[in-house]
């Protein structure tokens, strides 16, 4: 069976939570590829937050590429791919995808998926947001990014913070085609 290939990207910023989960919902689909991207400083907020030992994180990936690494082979439009996932997306990153600034394979890697009109899922993680903030995400929208920030609903009555995180990643998924069970979905009165 040919995989679907998906590239994660886990930038520097609260949150980090979002790409580990999403990481893990992935590894149960038989038919994902991932590959993943994540930044220094995403490692060290995974240990802060989580707890967690960042080479486990890397372990729940398919292939991990190093971030340094422009000759990667995500870093070519000739690499097939389905699209990227930026969760959790820093503003800094934001800001590298909106000016096509390819310091480093994280940013290139979503500069290719936009060039090839790839899906591109960005999860951005900061409030309040100024001006500049809105104008970046005005700007990736444009190019062809869908912006899916961590805006919980509670519809379907969360009551941990797995709950809050899976819905997010469920709506993720739900952009990629990808079956889930991580959050039950809205039905109206008269269902």
């Amino acid at each position: 069976m040919k995989k679907r290939k998906i590239i994660i990207g886990i930038s520097g910023t609260s949150g980090t939570i979002y790409g580990i989960r999403l990481l893990e919902a992935l590894r149960d689909c038989s038919d994902v590829e991932t590959h993943l991207v994540i930044s220094d400083i995403a490692k060290e907020i995974i240990y802060h937050e989580d707890g967690r030992n960042p080479d486990k994180v890397l372990e729940l990936a398919d292939i991990v590429h190093a971030i340094n690494n422009l000759g990667a082979p995500i870093s070519s439009g000739s690499f097939l791919t389905e699209g990227m996932i930026i969760a959790p997306c820093s503003i800094k990153s934001l800001s590298g995808i909106a000016n096509s600034y390819n310091d480093n394979l994280l940013i290139r890697a979503a500069d290719v998926c936009l060039k090839e009109r790839r899906k591109l899922i960005i999860v951005p993680r900061e409030t309040p947001l100024h001006l500049g903030h809105l104008e970046l995400m005005t700007r990736v929208t444009q190019y062809g990014a869908t912006l899916l920030p961590p805006m919980p609903s509670f519809y379907h009555k969360p009551k941990t913070i797995n709950d809050i995180i899976n819905q997010t990643i469920g709506k993720v998924l739900d952009n990629f085609g990808i079956k889930h069970n991580l959050f039950t979905r809205w039905q109206s009165e008269e269902a």
